[in-house]
């Protein structure tokens, strides 16, 4: 009952014509609609297999050094511009018998004439030899025409194989390289991450069948997102992380959007309403804040192309393709498949239901947030400490690309890696490579001198353990080195001897020449510089832009400023976690993870992700919260109330994420497992510390003033469709009829968001009364 009015409140009114019109036409053509999503996920993989692409890593960065450097070396040694490969031959009784010199030479002359090989260069000449001290280990190198991304895998294989006569002389063989890129689909993760997926929603639910339609509807749209993915990857270069990262957001959001609106749509029919009306209700209320929540999520992703790096963007874009899927499932498979089960939805329990809200009893989430109310400056601030101290290892963070140290346990990089490392010096696993182009006008000779002269220059620079002979061109004005680091190349010594060797080094010894430092150790060095530079604007764009957006649905100045700062503080003592773990090492090994750099693009992408994942509760939340404020205009009762109302979906639908986003542990890329462990973290501190301890403790605080905005600049805001605007509420819990009023008389409301609920008190008999 609204206070001050004795008699039914009208109806809160939230009608989104097109989420109306698809609820209606998904539950009577049920079916067809199901139908259609068959047909449409089947498709989608038939054209996957025929023109789908492939997978690979495009680290091309303009306008950096490293760039600079690749493009000398295309325009003046086309030979070596192509990436390469490592061929590591080891041999307890030597790489120089005669068996095993004699298989790795006839192995190398067969793969100097293949297709798409450039050159090949044999441990044992012409040229210097590459070869361990003790003679147990050998070194070949194939250089490819072309860049990682444009090799053929059937090009690759092709030289793999024409070493496999070395193994048959007795000698162990290993590769490494730029060119040696796995493809990642869905692996085993998702499947385990279903399994745990399942267990959750039937607690949560306590109904097979109401666990069932989150799953059909999250496994429908990750299966076409999937599929239009690959087919996306035939005209974009998508890194091979792409599809695995792609595949957890995709399962975790759609699992979760589900999973509101069937909990909206049970609470619908436990207060009266039939199920074709409990449908259209949970459309056009938990709809609307999933395509809210849902569409924060794809623009903080599609943000990552002001970036401006292809590869980083491509990420987004992956991502972003999924989570589009997973909405158009939520409002149309969605309503369909709640349709068919019908009235029977809660069959088949394996516990009593429960229901928080909309009973008239107090709840247990009443009580917790009634409790938090009272007590609001020591909850604040002993989680506000918490998630700072959290947050403290950020401030270390170092970004860069883990070397194949951190390749999987087993792989045949890893133990090149770890080969070369041993006997060569972790330096070899990622050499440098300086080019320097001359005065043209100046003689051979005098050329040769200034060759050699650097040369001698770089050897003697700290951190440098060896640079070959310079190789000039056929003009005779440019020179290619390979500088060799004591260091491996996620070392932090290797950034600092770059960064040396660029703005010291460089410039002084070879006066007047045009010098660059390229190679893809310096390349992945220049990708954390320049993700580093644009981190804090790309983060300022995010939260404004979220700022906004919330500042339009909610209609309020107060509630987006609170929402960033929160999310911020999540998001940051999520990455302060990461750092402890995969920079620092702290329980690394329990997670299967090697220490090292923070891989330079998992910042921004994980920050645009957790941002859009941290809005999703919050949108869910405080969507409740403002009905509820609109219908009975009690700040305090409509905090208690909306958390009691969303506390156990949003528990639940947090622990569905942090399940499936920490069952990519078990992917073997280091990747992969960082941004499993970042999501699974953020998520469980956002959906705790912050939804159920900070909010009610700020709302608390800030009473009717949280939903404040100035007259004026809410007659300039839109209105977004099926806003509430109508005044108080009983009609999502009882089968009331339902009332509108006009967006002017919710912009009339008040400088403080008075609710209508007020307003409508005062006016009395003008009020029209609903009809039970």
């Amino acid at each position: 009952m609204c206070r001050g009015v004795g008699r039914t409140p009208p109806a809160l009114t939230m009608e989104a014509p097109v989420l109306s019109a698809l609820a209606r036409f998904s539950v009577r053509h049920r079916w067809w609609v199901i139908a259609l999503w068959l047909l449409a996920v089947v498709g989608a993989a038939l054209g996957a297999g025929s023109v789908g692409g492939s997978f690979s890593n495009d680290l091309t960065l303009s306008n950096t050094d490293s760039q600079a450097a690749y493009d000398t070396l295309r325009t003046r040694y086309p030979e070596l511009s192509g990436d390469g490969m490592q061929v590591v031959i080891h041999s307890d009784s030597g790489v120089t018998s005669a068996k095993v010199k004699a298989a790795v030479t006839d192995a190398a002359a067969e793969v100097r004439g293949s297709q798409d090989v450039a050159a090949v260069q044999s441990p044992y000449g012409p040229g210097p030899a590459m070869v361990s001290d003790d003679g147990r280990t050998a070194l070949a190198t194939v250089q490819f025409t072309e860049r990682a991304k444009d090799v053929p895998a059937e090009s690759v294989e092709a030289a793999q194989e024409a070493f496999g006569p070395v193994r048959e002389a007795g000698a162990q063989v290993e590769y490494s390289g730029a060119v040696l890129q796995e493809e990642n689909g869905p692996s085993g993760s998702e499947a385990i991450g279903l399994a745990a997926a399942v267990l959750v929603l039937l607690v949560a639910f306590g109904s097979v069948f109401a666990m069932v339609v989150p799953l059909l509807t999250a496994v429908f749209a990750l299966a076409l997102g999937m599929s239009v993915l690959t087919m996306v990857a035939e005209v974009a270069t998508i890194g091979t992380s792409g599809p695995v990262v792609a595949a957890m957001i995709g399962l975790g959001v759609g699992i979760d959007y589900a999973l509101l609106v069937v909990t909206r749509h049970r609470e619908g029919m436990h207060a009266g309403h039939p199920p074709e009306e409990s449908i259209r209700l949970a459309l056009t209320t938990a709809g609307r804040s999933v395509l809210v929540a849902g569409a924060t999520v794809i623009v903080a992703i599609l943000s990552l192309y002001l970036i401006g790096i292809q590869f980083v963007s491509a990420l987004g874009l992956a991502s972003a393709i999924t989570v589009a899927a997973t909405l158009l499932a939520a409002v149309t498979l969605l309503p369909a498949l709640l349709a068919v089960f019908g009235a029977g939805l809660d069959r088949f329990r394996v516990r009593r239901l429960r229901f928080d809200h909309g009973t008239g009893q107090v709840s247990g989430w009443h009580r917790w947030t009634g409790h938090v109310q009272r007590r609001p400056w020591p909850y604040l601030l002993a989680s506000a400490a918490v998630l700072i101290a959290m947050a403290i290892p950020l401030f270390s963070l170092r970004l860069g690309t883990a070397d194949g140290g951190s390749a999987p346990e087993g792989s045949t990089e890893r133990r090149a890696y770890e080969l070369i490392a041993r006997d060569f010096g972790p330096g070899w696993t990622g050499p440098l490579v300086v080019t320097a182009q001359f005065d043209g006008q100046e003689s051979k000779a005098a050329v040769n001198r200034q060759a050699g002269a650097l040369r001698t220059e770089l050897r003697s620079t700290e951190g440098v353990q060896e640079v070959r002979p310079p190789r000039l061109d056929e003009a005779g004005t440019t020179a290619v080195y390979t500088v060799v680091p004591k260091s491996s190349p996620d070392d932090k010594s290797t950034e600092q001897l770059v960064h040396r060797l660029r703005e010291d080094v460089l410039p002084d010894a070879a006066d007047g020449a045009e010098t660059h430092l390229g190679g893809t150790t310096a390349t992945a060095i220049d990708l954390a510089d320049r993700l580093g530079s644009k981190m804090v604007w790309f983060m300022s764009f995010v939260v404004g832009l979220s700022f906004l957006l919330l500042m339009v649905e909610f209609r309020s100045l107060v509630v987006p400023l609170k929402a960033a700062v929160m999310n911020l503080l999540s998001v940051g003592a999520a990455y302060g976690v990461v750092v402890a773990v995969f920079q620092w090492g702290w329980g690394a090994g329990l997670l299967g993870a090697e220490a090292g750099p923070v891989e330079s693009f998992a910042p921004v992408m994980l920050f645009a992700v957790l941002f859009g994942l941290s809005m999703d509760y919050e949108v869910f939340l405080l969507s409740r919260v403002r009905e509820e404020y609109l219908r009975s205009g009690d700040s305090s009762k409509s905090v208690r109330d909306g958390v009691a109302a969303t506390a156990r979906v949003i528990t639940a639908a947090a622990s569905v994420m942090v399940v499936v986003f920490g069952s990519f542990q078990l992917n073997d890329q280091r990747t992969v497992n960082l941004f499993g462990f970042g999501l699974a973290v953020a998520i469980a501190i956002d959906a705790s510390l912050v939804r159920l301890v900070l909010v009610p403790a700020v709302m608390a605080l800030l009473g009717r003033s949280a939903w404040w905005m100035p007259r004026r600049l809410q007659r300039l805001l839109p209105h977004l469709p099926g806003e509430a605007t109508a005044t108080a509420t009983a009609g999502l819990h009882t089968p009331v009829a339902r009332m509108s009023t006009t967006a002017g008389e919710d912009q009339r409301a008040g400088a403080l968001g008075e609710p209508p609920a007020q307003r409508e008190a005062a006016e009395g008999e003008r009020m029209p009364q609903p009809r039970p």
